[in-house]
């Protein structure tokens, strides 16, 4: 082993199905370098999986660039691992320690059932941005850049409401397995911008009321999201979303 690698032992959890009894089984990878990816080093576990003739772990991952959120695992008890601001593709193998046992898990929380081993469904967010996280009004052609004027500070909040990649960490990570941060995310980036005023009561509404018949819990209020949100997403976006669901609810 050099100084640029490290031997861990790992337990992942396996599942061969939804219905199926999961159990963890534990691996050993040497000379593991540093320099990897966690996703790079899955794959060089799955790749000696393979070579012993043993199935590979099933895991999410699509653009390993920190953009699609699908790399969803949780590491050690931690979201994405024990870093933060980062997804699990984000994360080396730097902050590991030799010998160290790594726990990898699945996002665990009811809306979330298991695919397979790591591999969970998180069509349930897609479900709640269908409800009414988008805008639907015809806004014509594309207007001058300086023909609504948004103040800086607003745009500013909107765009970190609109960093929300639908990785579920928040849900995940949460006691009641809410949802909250993501759709404040989601309401509060359109609430902020005049475009999205003009259906404001109609989204919020539409958008909580989806989140509930699918299962998630409540805020909790203890910020957990907020902590393991690989794109920091502020829980002031959870009191924006609390307002907006109170004026709609006043209006109509």
């Amino acid at each position: 082993m050099s100084a640029n690698t490290i031997n861990i032992k790992l337990r992942v959890w396996r599942q061969e199905g939804p219905e199926a009894q999961g159990r963890f089984e534990e691996y050993e990878l040497n000379d593991v370098p540093t320099a990897a990816s966690f996703l790079e080093m899955m794959d060089l576990l799955n790749e000696k999986l393979i070579s012993e003739g043993k199935e590979p772990v099933a895991f999410d991952h699509d653009c390993r660039e920190g953009i699609c959120g699908a790399c969803s695992m949780f590491i050690n008890g931690r979201a994405h691992g024990p870093d933060t601001g980062i997804t699990t593709c984000q994360l080396h193998m730097r902050k590991f320690k030799d010998g160290e046992v790594i726990t990898v898990e699945p996002w665990r929380a009811k809306p979330f059932p298991i695919i397979k081993d790591l591999m969970v469904d998180r069509s349930a967010l897609d479900k709640i941005q269908q409800a009414g996280g988008y805008i639907s009004v015809n806004t014509g052609g594309a207007p001058d850049a300086n023909s609504i004027p948004i103040p800086k500070s607003v745009a500013d909040e909107a765009f970190d409401a609109a960093t929300c990649i639908g990785c579920g960490a928040c849900v995940a990570t949460c006691k009641n397995a809410s949802a909250m941060l993501f759709v404040a995310a989601k309401v509060s980036h359109l609430a902020l911008l005049p475009q999205g005023r003009v259906e404001a009561e109609r989204r919020v509404k539409a958008m909580i009321a989806k989140m509930d018949e699918l299962g998630f819990g409540s805020c909790t209020n203890t910020g957990a999201c907020e902590v393991e949100c690989p794109k920091n997403v502020s829980i002031a976006h959870i009191a924006r979303l609390n307002r907006e669901y109170i004026k709609a609810g006043l209006k109509s």
